[in-house]
């Protein structure tokens, strides 16, 4: 029996003296911080700036014209060379029509200033890329005549665009009296 204690002592004093293996502890994440996601600002465009003072005083927008012939009748461009045209004149000879267009994509009304009159054409976006609106203008029209031979200048104005002031040039006579021939 003395033997059979001592061994049970010896076997206690065994298990006491072995620490236990703990389970390792699962890592801990570490503190959730609460996110606000804030939307980012609207995208708007910027405030078109127009050109102050009178209209015969504006500064010309940068550019020259040019004259072409095609299948429908001809077509003047202005612009700086090597860029998409502002502002393009189209003979349709077919359909008696002359087409003002003008770089931009609000439509509404257009005012043409020359030094004779003034004038809103309706103008109505082409869909296209890059971004045009345009008006149909009969070749009887007289503010064809008025573009044609306005001193110097002529001033076009499109709500939510800036407003420009182009030379007049041969090319807009040239293309309105291929429309009437």
């Amino acid at each position: 029996m003395r033997l059979l204690i001592l061994c049970a002592a010896s076997a206690f004093s065994l298990t006491t003296c072995v620490a236990p293996q703990a389970a390792p502890r699962p890592p801990v994440a570490p503190p959730v911080k609460a996110t606000i996601l804030v939307p980012p600002p609207p995208i708007s465009k910027p405030a078109v700036t127009q050109p102050a003072g009178h209209w015969t005083d504006w500064t010309m927008a940068d550019g020259s014209w040019s004259y072409a012939k095609d299948d429908r009748g001809s077509i003047a461009r202005f612009g700086a060379p090597g860029k998409d045209a502002i502002v393009m004149l189209r003979c349709d000879k077919g359909r008696a029509r002359v087409y003002l267009s003008r770089a931009g994509t609000a439509g509404g009304s257009m005012t043409v200033r020359t030094s004779s009159t003034s004038k809103a054409v309706a103008m109505q976006p082409t869909g296209t890329q890059p971004s045009y609106v345009v008006s149909e203008i009969g070749v009887s029209d007289s503010v064809l005549d008025a573009m044609a031979f306005s001193r110097g200048r002529i001033a076009l104005e499109l709500a939510g665009a800036q407003n420009i002031a182009i030379p007049v040039w041969s090319e807009i006579g040239r293309v309105t009296e291929d429309c009437r021939a």
